[in-house]
């Protein structure tokens, strides 16, 4: 059933075609909404089932009145408060798709001394270059940070510490101690 634009203005919930389980199911779908973008859809047309003027809902949303009649529509199609979920989309093309998650994690395991890299640990910027060069794909530092999070790794400066423990630091503790 195609509802026309002159349809949906109506003064009460019930002329929009609202029924009478519409409300429960919408609260229902707002307390386990997966985002921000579904709650404020839904809390939209809840308040429009529950009788709210489209124009106050709008105002209170944040939206504009188009979208909530948008919303509306999109519902009372199929009664169904999936309906105002985002669609899959595609999204943006993957930059440096030749360097993939595998390829940067066996980078890392490298030491860059042993590639000839005059430094023993690996900055975001080296790693940037390091792997534009041997795949002949660009990819940007910012790139690289974002993929590096997504794998779960966490970027933190070497730490220096001793490669032996002081012979004399029994000693030492004795002094502390005894003072």
């Amino acid at each position: 059933m195609q509802l026309g634009f002159h349809y949906l203005r109506a003064n009460r919930a019930t002329n929009h075609g609202f029924d009478p389980y519409d409300r429960r199911r919408l609260a229902h779908a707002l307390r386990r909404a997966p985002d921000v973008r579904t709650y404020r859809r839904l809390q939209a047309v809840l308040l429009v089932a529950q009788g709210w003027p489209v124009r106050e809902v709008a105002r209170s949303t944040g939206t504009r009145p188009w979208a909530v009649y948008t919303w509306v529509r999109r519902y009372l199609r199929t009664h169904r408060p999936d309906a105002l979920h985002d669609a899959a989309r595609s999204g943006r093309p993957q930059t440096a798709p030749r360097i993939t998650a595998t390829r940067i994690v066996r980078a890392l395991r490298r030491d860059p001394l042993r590639l000839g890299y005059n430094t023993t640990g690996w900055t975001v910027a080296l790693l940037a270059q390091h792997l534009s060069q041997k795949y002949r794909c660009a990819i940007s530092e910012r790139t690289l940070r974002r993929r590096l999070r997504c794998l779960g790794l966490r970027w933190k400066r070497p730490r220096y510490a001793y490669a032996t423990k002081d012979p004399h630091r029994a000693q030492k503790k004795e002094r502390l101690f005894a003072a």
